[in-house]
């Protein structure tokens, strides 16, 4: 029989060639489902600023939402507010935290705090038995192989959950103790690369936002707080309106919808960026684009202003704008991307910047081109390095997702 229809994983640590295959376990062998913790009240009510892990009073809230993020929420909790702390003890991070209904198989581990913490409605909390490695278990719940397990056993229904009986069902292969803690340690560690290259990525975010603070002047201000040395004697900005400084080449905008596009290699933008890739286009120079409407120009988890360059198609929900001075155009989408433009908006279920509104936002500028010039091959230099941390981030994550696809075994339905 050949290793593809074995239970052997395709990379191996050369001590464990030997070893045989792994065995099928159901999950529930491998765990225990201490709680489905369901809280009595409204969450939305929880609207305190609290330090975290102040004191004993505070608990830590999970939400289903902050699974994708991988972070805790810090909240107050009292009995008399209806809430109470989980089993009444602590949890010391050997226990993994999974959302069963919505976004279901989303896991979470918990870090080692000695503090006690309470879970929001729809989540289980997983307690390892002592033949397995928790880490391990944890590793192997990330897998795709095990979210499409559990996706399939949800069955039609308009809200996604998963009960205890269908997860504990679910078929695993693992090995012996001792493999599962080598496979854990290597993922860890990669883990541990990551969370450290996306901390200097928060970092260099932060820097970012404090030069945009201290590079622009702030509101009532003619000046910024950090200036060049050689512009340090050139006086107070001005502030011009955005359809003084830029031309509007809106009226050039095309939207098509996804069956009437014919597919190439020019890039089709959107509110957010691109969306598709077209045959023909519409623009063929450096041009900015604004966000026209969207849950993003509130949100902002993407930029709202972005530079197109080249061949180019825009559709109807981004606006564009030419610049005779490219670095006026830079200092223009760093900061629109910096401010609060809420005031700006029309629309409630669906936040709009129409061209009236887009055309009287106040944008401030030195009066110097050479500073301008300054500021924005500063600001990009910045922005480049971003991008580069972001990319090595995610060609870890890739690398990371291959080891794991190589480490495990598929088990053959």
């Amino acid at each position: 029989m050949s290793n593809e229809n074995k239970l052997i994983p395709e990379l191996r640590f050369p001590e464990f060639e030997n070893d045989g295959e792994w065995e099928i376990n159901e999950f529930g062998e491998l765990i225990n489902i201490l709680a489905d913790y369901t809280a009595n009240g409204s969450f939305a009510s929880l609207k305190e600023n609290v330090t975290y892990y102040s004191s004993e009073e505070y608990a830590v809230l999970v939400r289903t939402t902050d699974l994708d993020k991988k972070t805790f929420t810090p909240a107050r909790f009292t009995d008399k507010r209806g809430y109470e702390f989980l089993s009444k003890t602590s949890l010391f991070g050997n226990e993994i935290v999974m959302a069963n209904v919505g976004s279901i198989g989303k896991v979470f581990r918990v870090p080692y705090y000695n503090k006690k913490m309470t879970l929001a409605p729809n989540t289980y909390v997983l307690k390892f038995n002592d033949f397995v490695e928790e880490d391990f278990i944890y590793q192997l719940m990330l897998r795709s192989e095990f979210e499409k397990q559990l996706l399939s056993m949800v069955g039609s229904s308009t809200l996604m959950a998963i009960n205890k009986s269908n997860l504990r069902s679910i078929k695993v292969a693992v090995p012996k103790k001792i493999e599962q803690q080598k496979i854990a340690s290597c993922l860890s560690s990669l883990d541990e690369i990551i969370a450290t290259h996306s901390q200097k990525l928060d970092l260099l975010k932060d820097h970012k936002k404090g030069l945009m603070q201290n590079l622009f002047p702030q509101e009532g201000e003619k000046v910024p707080k950090y200036r060049f040395k050689e512009f340090e004697n050139d006086g107070e900005w001005v502030e011009k309106k955005l359809g003084q400084i830029a031309e509007n080449l809106d009226s050039k905008r095309i939207p098509i919808t996804s069956t009437q596009r014919e597919k190439g290699k020019v890039p089709y933008y959107g509110a957010s960026g691109i969306v598709d890739y077209v045959r023909d286009y519409i623009f063929d120079e450096t041009l900015l684009c604004i966000s026209e409407d969207g849950a993003n120009l509130i949100d902002r988890n993407y930029p709202i202003a972005f530079t197109i360059t080249g061949k180019t198609w825009v559709n109807n929900h981004a606006h564009v704008l030419r610049f005779e001075n490219f670095d006026t155009q830079i200092l223009v989408e760093k900061y629109i991307n910096a401010i609060n433009i809420e005031d700006f908006l029309t629309g409630m279920a669906q936040p709009k910047l129409n061209r009236g509104y887009l055309d009287i936002i106040p944008i401030p500028l030195p009066k110097n081109p050479k500073e301008q010039q300054k500021i924005a091959s500063c600001l990009s230099s910045l922005d480049a390095l971003i991008t580069a941390q972001a990319e090595k981030i995610e060609q870890l994550k890739l690398h990371k997702k291959g080891l794991m696809q190589g480490l495990f075994p598929k088990i053959n339905e």
